[in-house]
């Protein structure tokens, strides 16, 4: 079992923006001394939902910060941004972290972001796959050019190269083995989980894709890589996506070994909030939670004026209460441990910052790592 924090840089109703940011990196390097696996950040642009407009570039500051976890985005937003300006940053923080970086990319959504980038709304609707393919070449390859109806451009070196070996980190700092944080404060002496001693990839960071329709996840399938699955999805809703995704695997040839293979690499973002009582583990999510769905979610503009339903924020809050692992730290474990033996994904990315406020957003991550992880076996 693999768990990370996943930390969108949520403005609750009141706060600044600086505040919001302040409390990601704080909860980053919490992460890390609770022993956490990784930190997944994501990104948005013009709403308040999440004030962190590139993650690749917050998951920069943040493995500087950091000297074991995996820091991840969730996601890269491929429609809006290049491809090829994407892998050099991708690169960049594979070969100086020592492979701690994993870059997770989605399609984004019809928003007003298109028209402010100038990618316009065929980037989103059609023109994902090739962007993908472009990004991967570009992370795999030391000569790319491109020639297709969005990207053509001759061909030219990758500088710097992702798919040399990423340089290993000092063998302490790998397994965790005590030493202090960046901040001086005691590491937890958990062993790093997201790779073995001496397997860091050597074709570039690891990828994975966001995963929220058939078509997105063939893409992923056809290409090999593993799916970051939404909150929203319920146990019985990952079994129909990893159907899917098996059916589309087969479909071109591969094999069961690499199939299990990189099922194991699978990722499903939920929500975390650990308290002594499952009522006000409740109470601190529905207190918060709601105002920032409704002041955050109703912030979109869509790129063509076309039409968009929020769902209802207080029962949105309920549902995913319902889903995820929010209660006492038993009832967590036991909501994680079920997922696994139901669906075989054993990464998750909690959202821990559901209370809105920084304190309890690091005791929530502390007891995460305090209490639910030596649950988890």
């Amino acid at each position: 079992m693999r768990v990370g924090a996943f930390l969108l840089s949520a403005q609750f109703p009141g706060q600044g923006h600086g505040e919001v940011l302040q409390r990601t990196v704080d909860a980053a390097v919490a992460a890390e001394r609770a022993g956490l696996d990784a930190v997944w950040l994501a990104e948005h642009h013009f709403v308040p939902y999440g004030v962190c407009p590139d993650a690749a570039t917050l998951a920069a500051m943040l493995l500087g910060r950091t000297r074991r976890i995996g820091i991840g985005t969730a996601v890269s937003v491929l429609s809006t941004v290049h491809p090829v300006a994407l892998g050099e940053r991708a690169a960049l923080l594979h070969l100086t972290s020592g492979g701690r970086f994993t870059l997770g990319v989605g399609r984004g959504g019809p928003w007003i972001d298109l028209d402010v980038f100038g990618t316009g709304v065929a980037a989103f609707e059609s023109g994902f796959p090739e962007r993908l393919d472009l990004l991967l070449r570009w992370l795999r390859g030391s000569r790319v050019g491109a020639d297709g109806p969005q990207f053509s451009f001759p061909e030219v070196a990758v500088v710097p190269r992702a798919s040399e070996p990423a340089r290993l980190p000092d063998l302490a700092d790998w397994l965790g083995l005590g030493g202090e944080d960046r901040e001086g404060g005691p590491l937890r002496h958990f062993p790093r989980q997201r790779q073995e001693v001496g397997a860091l990839p050597a074709a570039g960071p690891p990828v994975v894709v966001a995963c929220t329709s058939p078509g997105g996840v063939r893409t992923a399938a056809e290409r090999g890589l593993p799916m970051l699955l939404g909150m929203h999805s319920g146990d019985d809703d990952k079994q129909q996506m990893l159907a899917a995704y098996r059916d589309a695997w087969r479909a071109c040839g591969r094999g069961e070994e690499q199939l299990a293979a990189v099922e194991r690499e699978h990722v499903a973002a939920g929500v975390a909030q650990v308290d002594d009582r499952t009522s006000a583990a409740r109470a601190s999510l529905l207190r918060a939670m709601p105002g920032w769905f409704e002041y955050g979610l109703g912030a979109h503009r869509t790129v063509d004026g076309r039409e968009r339903r929020m769902r209802d924020p207080h029962a949105y809050t309920e549902l995913l209460c319902d889903l995820h692992a929010v209660g006492t730290p038993q009832q967590c474990a036991d909501r994680l441990l079920a997922t696994a033996e139901r669906t075989g994904i054993r990464r998750f990315a909690l959202l821990a910052e559901g209370s809105g406020d920084r304190a309890a957003t690091l005791d929530n991550i502390a007891r995460l790592g305090r209490e639910v992880l030596p649950r988890l076996g």
